[in-house]
């Protein structure tokens, strides 16, 4: 094997079927507006006004009043529901839905449940396009999440939650990634 060639992503990795396999978010974005509805729903009348902040961070205010239902839990999980079945959503998409999830959760003062694997592709698509001082955290670095089976990049290792990564590249955290610590 030449030497460049051990660097390239998918030159050394195991063959398989990989059907599976897709960047349509559809599903991850759906659990997003899922969660965020349940956790306006835990007290709807305290959390009933965050809903249109949700709605504009995630961009998806004209989706929903396009659904013509009310603005409450139950039309959000309605949302979740045409997501699900809709059209296609890119990563991009998917990065909107969790910083208003994660900023859903931090004005409602509880835990946002991002899916780990749904925070990784958030955080590698952002490693790449967040703001430049974010961006500067990680470049040359090694990131991986101590609560789920993710890392990416290439350096000496900065590590942290998978959400808690997500939430630095999207400007919703200022809490970066630390170095690795010592632990065997």
């Amino acid at each position: 094997m030449s030497d460049f060639a051990r660097f390239l992503p998918l030159s050394g990795g195991p063959r398989g079927a990989e059907t599976g396999v897709s960047n349509d978010r559809r599903g991850a974005l759906a659990d997003i507006v899922d969660r965020a509805s349940a956790i306006i729903a835990a007290d709807a009348a305290g959390r009933g006004p965050l809903l249109p902040a949700f709605l504009d961070h995630a961009d998806l205010r004209d989706e929903f009043a396009a659904l013509a239902v009310a603005s409450t839990p139950a039309g959000l999980t309605r949302l979740g529901e045409a997501i699900r079945t809709g059209r296609r959503r890119r990563a991009r998409a998917l990065a909107s839905g969790a910083r208003a999830l994660l900023l859903l959760a931090r004005s409602a003062d509880t835990d946002p449940g991002l899916d780990a694997t749904t925070a990784g592709v958030v955080a590698l698509r952002l490693a790449g396009s967040a703001p430049f001082d974010r961006r500067a955290v990680v470049k040359g670095r090694t990131v991986r999440a101590t609560d789920a089976d993710w890392s990416f990049g290439r350096g000496p290792v900065l590590e942290g939650t998978a959400t808690g990564i997500a939430a630095f590249l999207l400007g919703v955290s200022d809490d970066p990634p630390r170095p690795l610590t010592g632990r065997g």
